[in-house]
């Protein structure tokens, strides 16, 4: 398969990617667009962000802003009102919501309650704890995750936006990003299934709190820079972004008990696609995804716009992308 071929093939049989952008040994080896999009133009990168957000606790971590993910969840939150009866919740740490271990009352997302709540940070520790107690069970979460992004901010005193713009984004050369805020369910909605192009913005809750989540807005370019900054352990450029002893811990690989999964494990809010060879990516809905392989010093990132039959596109990468630069 040549170039041309490779974009046609692109063009015809996953028509939802809007860009893709490959690195190879610190070097961007191949770009390109579709669907009209021009490379800095952003895409929702939807739960792709929560990877991101791993980043980001770990420079919290670094900066001894957090002191270890053994930090109880409620030790940022002690003006916070627990339930009559409820005990589980004293004992849920940050290491469970980054490996998605936390328990919670009630099955899948309460979007609804938490969206529509004045306060996302506090709607969603409403819905940690539970009677089982802690099991360590794996149990998959997108907006009950806004909690983390309530312990960043407690923490380092500095909205999401601005703490990742400092301490993340600039220091990569990725463009700051803005807020953006919904004014009601129906621009919620077409924020995440609308397909044209956005700009450098992060969904964000009425206290100005990016969601954790999902909402993150990138270009497969800026994504690539996110995945390479995990390849070389956290170095950019000769320059310490976040701790090699934070990127060694965030892709240890975690089994994961589900059928729904594919069989791949989990670190810290990034899946582990093949532990034998420490290939692991960050996955968003719709095939998002910042893929990475320590092996043979690649990155690969893709952007596309909302078709939620899409789920992790990582038999594309390897069957597909990653022959053609063979």
């Amino acid at each position: 398969m040549n170039k041309e071929e490779l974009i046609t093939y692109v063009r015809e049989k996953e028509p939802n990617i809007n860009q893709i952008c490959v690195w190879k040994d610190g070097k961007e080896i191949f770009s390109e667009e579709w669907n009209g999009y021009r490379k800095t133009d952003c895409t929702h990168v939807m739960s792709a962000t929560k990877s991101i957000v791993s980043l980001l606790v770990g420079i919290a971590v670094d900066m001894k802003l957090i002191r270890s993910t053994e930090e109880k969840v409620l030790s940022f939150f002690p003006d916070y009102k627990v339930k009559r009866g409820e005990t589980t919740i004293q004992d849920v740490t940050i290491r469970h919501l980054l490996t998605m271990r936390a328990p919670y009352k009630g099955k899948g997302d309460p979007w609804s309650k938490v969206c529509s709540s004045e306060d996302w940070t506090s709607a969603s520790l409403d819905f940690l704890g539970g009677r089982k107690g802690i099991t360590d069970e794996f149990d998959y979460r997108t907006v009950c995750l806004h909690i983390l992004s309530g312990i960043l901010y407690k923490a380092t005193g500095m909205k999401t936006v601005d703490f990742t713009n400092r301490y993340l984004f600039t220091p990569l050369g990725i463009p700051e990003h803005e807020n953006y805020y919904a004014m009601n369910a129906e621009e919620h909605k077409q924020f995440t299934i609308s397909k044209t192009p956005k700009g450098n913005i992060w969904f964000a809750d009425p206290d100005g709190l990016g969601t954790p989540g999902y909402g993150l807005c990138m270009c497969a370019e800026d994504m690539a820079r996110i995945g390479q900054l995990c390849l070389d352990k956290g170095l950019w450029q000769g320059n310490r972004i976040i701790s090699e002893e934070w990127i060694s811990e965030m892709t240890r690989p975690r089994p994961v008990d589900s059928k729904y999964f594919r069989g791949m494990q989990y670190g810290y809010l990034w899946w582990i696609i093949r532990p034998e060879k420490n290939i692991y990516a960050a996955i968003g809905n719709s095939g998002n995804v910042i893929y990475v392989d320590p092996e043979e010093n690649i990155v690969v990132s893709v952007a596309s716009y909302f078709k939620p039959t899409v789920f992790d596109r990582v038999d594309f990468i390897e069957d597909i992308l990653l022959p053609y630069f063979r």
